[in-house]
């Protein structure tokens, strides 16, 4: 049993016991054994073959397929988060029209499957075989054979973009509701407009409590490109799927995949935190304690 010395009103130094807490070590212990146990039968099992595992881990299509995951996940990333910054200010807007179809997008988008998405997108040559843009009543304009524009990859990057501003515009709108109404107010004063006060001062507030959560997003949607493979976008988990349906290697390659998904969660979740300490305790002091404002109307009423 371990003792610290604290000081008693007096100066003296008085030792005291720590209590040991016997549950908490056996709940760890139980914890340890069970975890140790299971990676013991996964490690030893005689039908799965590690040679292959690390054979495959840098196989040329696993690693494009890495690549690929990448790709999708920043495309859909970005177009998931421009988009729901617009959506979340049409839901806020005055204007019941926007409000209404900007609520009426996040409710559906919110409330299909990603995967019916991603499916419906790689099949839209059903519905619309020709994409046509083109100047109303006139014959100026182009168009698109949908089977060539649809691959898996642009299915992916727009199912998996689209459903994500549906969810980014809910946190948008968070965190423009949590910017100080008085500054707000200020703005309004100054004679400012509903844009340039949107743009001036209400949105770089809320971008620093806005972007920590982005890091999430980005972690979540990593994962979610594993949907990608019913599409066939020629991504990590397509890829691997393709070759363990040629090999049989079923849960070596998906051990390879899991290792690839690990690694780039591991990569993003350090950059989360990042931004987190970048701009956490910004948000807090700037949003509580209305630093922005007190910096940038008096530079506009000037």
């Amino acid at each position: 049993m371990r003792t610290e010395p604290i000081a008693d009103p007096s100066g003296t130094l008085v030792p005291v016991a720590r209590t040991w807490h016997w549950g908490r070590w056996l709940a760890g212990a139980v914890a340890l054994a069970l975890a140790g146990w299971l990676v013991y039968l996964v490690v030893v099992n005689p039908r799965l073959h590690w040679g292959k595992v690390a054979g495959y881990l840098f196989n040329d299509r696993i690693l494009a397929g890495v690549w690929v995951t990448i790709e999708i996940s920043l495309l859909a990333t970005v177009l998931g988060l421009v988009l729901g910054v617009v959506i979340a200010i049409a839901r806020l807007s005055h204007n019941p029209v926007l409000s209404w179809m900007a609520t009426f997008y996040i409710w559906f988008f919110r409330g299909t499957p990603v995967l019916v998405q991603l499916i419906f997108w790689y099949n839209l040559a059903f519905l619309f075989p020709r994409l046509v843009l083109k100047i109303p009543f006139t014959m100026i304009g182009v168009m698109w054979d949908t089977n060539q524009v649809m691959t898996g990859f642009t299915a992916a990057m727009l199912g998996l973009g689209l459903n994500l501003a549906a969810y980014f515009a809910e946190t948008v709108r968070a965190g423009i509701q949590a910017v100080d109404h008085g500054q707000t107010e200020a703005a309004y004063a100054l004679g400012m407009t509903p844009a340039k006060r949107m743009r001036v001062i209400v949105l770089p507030q809320a971008l620093r409590i806005i972007i920590p959560p982005t890091g999430n997003e980005f972690i979540s949607m990593l994962k979610t490109t594993s949907l990608v493979y019913v599409v066939a976008g020629h991504d990590l988990m397509t890829n691997a799927s393709q070759i363990y349906k040629a090999n049989n290697l079923i849960m070596e390659l998906l051990i390879v995949a899991s290792l690839w998904y690990m690694l780039m969660t591991a990569v993003a979740t350090f950059l989360q935190g990042r931004l987190e300490r970048r701009f956490g305790s910004d948000a807090v002091r700037l949003v509580r304690g209305g630093g922005l404002a007190a910096r940038v109307l008096p530079k506009v009423a000037a």
